[in-house]
């Protein structure tokens, strides 16, 4: 059952990115209400795959993860879709995100 939490974990954390990505392109397009309403589902879905995930894993790390990789992936989408800026400083502020992903992941 263990692996069904990792599962959903990463789950919510594909949904956690969604939302603001809905957010993004509704400020710019004609489908405004439509991407509004895809940002508040993929806010519920995340949610909901993060319950199910801490049902095994534990809270401080599920909420770390699911944000660590939201954040992570919603940074690499703004630059390279939205060309967003990337410079050294950046960069190494998502590397240092991933990386702590990585030991909270080896760590339980």
């Amino acid at each position: 059952m263990i692996l069904m939490s990792w599962v959903y974990l990463i789950i919510a954390s594909i949904f956690e990115v969604g939302w603001p990505l809905g957010l993004k392109i509704a400020t710019n397009s004609q489908y405004r209400i439509f991407w509004i309403i895809f940002a508040i589902v993929a806010m519920g879905l995340s949610g909901l795959f993060l319950y199910y995930a801490q049902k095994q894993i534990p809270i401080g790390t599920a909420y770390a993860i699911w944000t660590g990789i939201g954040a992570s992936c919603t940074f690499l989408i703004g630059v390279y879709i939205f060309h967003d800026a990337l410079n050294l400083m950046r960069a190494l502020g998502v590397i240092f995100i991933i990386t702590g992903v990585i030991l909270l992941k080896l760590e339980t």
